[in-house]
């Protein structure tokens, strides 16, 4: 599985037994020109299903707790899909360690260069323009900030500070590269130095860039950001027989509103309960039978998901657009009318039920 640039994972109540993430109050966003409050949201509102409980979660630490709900050997790790053919209702994954399998059904979750996404005909994702980069600093005394997301927006990029705990704090910083970048992304060390270097050109607070300066990052430097265009979705086959996508090969976004993790676990409850409708349903035995039950699920599946993952992708999109804008017209829109609206997109788009399984 591939693993995209995401901001955060943004957890609903569904992952309230994820204790240790710190859950949050508010966010704030402020004008990177000015160092103003330019808008201010409430993360504990009452939503749609109840009330919200938003929190930033480890993706480690999520992947190990799925992992661990398990039995032992179901998942095989370091099997990247190199192809995919099909004869008749027989799927051949070709590995690229060289490893072969074949499977009736074949759900795709191989990332933003989906090979299943390839064969079912989705076109390539399309690259945004910006790049994004991101780290973790940890302090074992405490870090002292309170349970709120600071967001700096404008002056060309769009940066972010939250606690995931009481002793480790996330940020996130996405830009738009340009020649005048050097050699910033060669490696971590200089990509850290450039963050810090434009952050200080502007009015961002001083604990804010303490976060950086102490921060581990990943082993990646920095991602380019890329998305499915929203076109693709409309017309595109998210469904085939017994093949669909799911996650970042369905629906890779822009990291805005910290949907990427929650729509992927949101495939998998609707793609859960679309299969399991289907066989306790049916009455027949027979493998034709079979089959057909397996493509109505997954046609289900796949209407179910469209124009979810059609609003996300595009709210996610518009938003890093206007809130990273250096535009002067852009700015003053933003930062005058747009500011709270934007934010508030952000809970919006949590606000969502996809069912029970």
């Amino acid at each position: 599985m591939e693993e995209a640039m995401e901001d955060i994972v943004i957890a609903g109540a569904g992952l309230a037994g994820l204790a240790t993430a710190l859950g949050l109050h508010r966010m704030i966003a402020f004008s990177a020109a000015t160092g103003e409050a330019a808008a201010e949201v409430s993360l504990k509102i009452q939503g749609k299903s109840g009330p919200h409980e938003i929190r930033c979660v480890k993706r480690d630490f999520l992947l190990q707790t799925l992992a661990n709900e398990l039995p032992e050997g179901t998942i095989r790790y370091s099997s990247k899909v190199a192809a995919m053919e099909e004869d008749g209702s027989v799927k051949t994954l070709h590995l690229a360690d060289g490893s072969i399998i074949k499977a009736k059904v074949v759900i795709g979750c191989d990332g933003v260069n989906s090979v299943v996404a390839k064969c079912l005909g989705l076109p390539k994702p399309i690259l945004s323009g910006r790049s994004a980069t991101r780290g973790l600093a940890e302090y074992p005394a405490g870090h002292g900030f309170g349970p709120e997301i600071l967001q700096f927006i404008g002056h060309g990029f769009r940066s972010g500070v939250l606690p995931c705990s009481d002793t480790s704090v996330y940020w996130n910083y996405t830009w738009y590269p340009s020649p005048a970048d050097g050699d910033a992304e060669e490696s971590v060390a200089k990509m850290r130095s450039h963050v810090v270097a434009k952050l200080r050109g502007a009015k961002i607070p001083a604990e804010a860039l303490e976060v950086i300066e102490r921060s581990e990052m990943s082993d990646v430097a920095s991602s380019p950001l890329r998305f499915r265009s929203p076109l693709a979705l409309v017309r595109g086959s998210i469904s085939r027989g017994g093949v669909c996508v799911a996650g970042d090969a369905l629906h890779p976004m822009t990291p805005e509103l910290g949907q990427g993790g929650c729509a992927a676990l949101e495939d998998g409850v609707v793609l859960a309960r679309c299969l399991a409708e289907a066989f306790s349903h049916g009455h027949g035995h027979e493998q034709d039978d079979e089959g057909r039950r397996v493509k109505a699920a997954l046609e289900k599946y796949a209407e179910a998901r469209r124009w979810r993952s059609i609003q996300l992708i595009t709210a996610a999109y518009v938003v890093g657009f206007i809130q990273q804008s250096n535009n002067a017209v852009v700015r003053f829109v933003r930062d005058r009318f747009l500011a709270g609206l934007l934010a508030k997109t952000l809970v919006a788009m949590a606000d969502y039920d996809c069912g029970t399984l």
